[in-house]
């Protein structure tokens, strides 16, 4: 199978949790962010064009962002997943 491959050329913030992001092919996407991740700033690697958000290490493959519409339900699953089999513990 083939992993399409895509450049993040250029975000805007457009509202709390919710970038536009633009491809290398054109496309824009509206992402909010809200349901997998909580609460960070943004920016493009400048090396290998992927939005990453370094107070959390959280890194997304544009491939994903691009085909959001399609890939946010599985995303959303995971980050509820995480937190619930999280919840309740502590940091020392």
């Amino acid at each position: 199978m083939a992993h399409e491959i895509y450049r993040v050329m250029t975000f805007e913030k457009v509202a709390p949790f919710t970038l536009r992001v633009h491809f290398d092919d054109g496309i824009s996407q509206f992402i909010h962010f809200r349901p997998v991740l909580k609460g960070t700033r943004s920016r493009i690697d400048p090396e290998v064009y992927t939005l990453v958000c370094p107070k959390n290490s959280a890194d997304f493959d544009p491939a994903i962002l691009h085909n959001w519409p399609e890939s946010s339900p599985a995303l959303k699953a995971l980050a509820e997943k995480w937190v619930s089999k999280n919840q309740g513990t502590t940091r020392a």
